[in-house]
């Protein structure tokens, strides 16, 4: 008896750190939840910022999350409101991904003064997002005039917000989002032209408009420091209509990315909730299937 029992016991053994380290594999990127998925609800005073992270872990076994800065906008340097979103990150084991910034002025604005105060009006989200130890902040890359100027004007305004974020080791990154960032050519050689480590992009499977999208993912992909996975509508088979996102999830892999794939449901054929639902079961089956192309 105490022969198998040992024989038993040493399989086990065996058998164990196997099972372990199976139960430890990383999937091959991690999902992230957009706060903009939720503006309805938001806006509509249903839920409110602080509770976010909490329903985002707890509705839809999302752990990681995106900020949109006009829910709190008013909050950047509020101490006491900034301890309490990260104690309720903490308390539900929610990470802090991003913040997005809209609504601080255009960062390629040809008026100097302008351009320097938009960066000036960055930096206390830069703080906010040191504090709740996100990543990055999200900018827009606005400007007016040529091409060329505007490609100046907003590698000027970048360089600049991504040296006073670059000591604190949060990113700056641009997502193409109107005008000119959704050229991914145009946002690609801003981009390349700062050439910081802390500023990148945030590629958005949705915002490229008349752009190629899958020409513009793989432009922005080598400076990628986050992915927004746009969703609107889906079809039969839970595939969304406009994005082909094994196409585009490809791309990304491709790239070498590894890190958060955001979901971001704009749509309105289905509720909010039912869009963040299907966006992320889209992402699981696509991960899953990619999982052994790009271990």
């Amino acid at each position: 008896m105490k022969r198998r029992q040992f024989l038993a016991t040493t399989a086990m053994a065996t058998v164990t750190p196997g099972i372990a380290r199976a139960a430890e594999a990383k999937p091959l990127f991690p999902i992230s939840l957009a706060e903009w998925s939720l503006h309805r609800a938001l806006r509509g005073g249903k839920m409110s910022n602080l509770d976010f992270p909490a329903y985002s872990k707890k509705k839809f076994g999302i752990d990681a999350v995106e900020y949109v800065n006009s829910f709190f906008k008013d909050k950047a340097k509020d101490q006491a409101y900034l301890k309490d979103l990260k104690g309720r990150c903490d308390a539900e084991g929610v990470t802090s991904v991003l913040i997005m910034c809209d609504g601080e002025g255009r960062i390629g604005d040809p008026d100097e003064k302008k351009r320097i105060q938009c960066v000036e009006n960055h930096k206390k989200w830069v703080e906010a997002a040191k504090f709740l130890g996100c990543h990055s902040i999200r900018v827009n890359a606005g400007s007016v005039g040529s091409r060329e100027e505007q490609h100046k004007l907003a590698a000027d305004g970048l360089s600049k917000l991504g040296e006073f974020a670059g000591p604190m080791g949060i990113g700056v990154i641009v997502e193409n989002h109107g005008g000119l960032s959704s050229d991914g050519a145009w946002l690609s050689g801003v981009l390349k032209a700062v050439g910081k480590d802390n500023v990148g992009s945030l590629p958005d499977f949705g915002n490229f408009h008349d752009y190629d999208r899958y020409k513009g993912i793989e432009e922005l992909m080598p400076f990628a420091k986050g992915v927004s996975a746009k969703s609107h509508e889906f079809d039969a088979d839970g595939n969304e209509v406009r994005t082909d996102y094994l196409k585009a999830m490809k791309l990304v892999l491709d790239a070498g990315y590894r890190s958060y794939v955001g979901v971001e449901y704009e749509g309105g054929k289905l509720s909010e909730d039912e869009g963040i639902q299907a966006t992320k079961d889209l992402l699981v089956k696509i991960r899953e299937k990619l999982a052994g192309d790009h271990s």
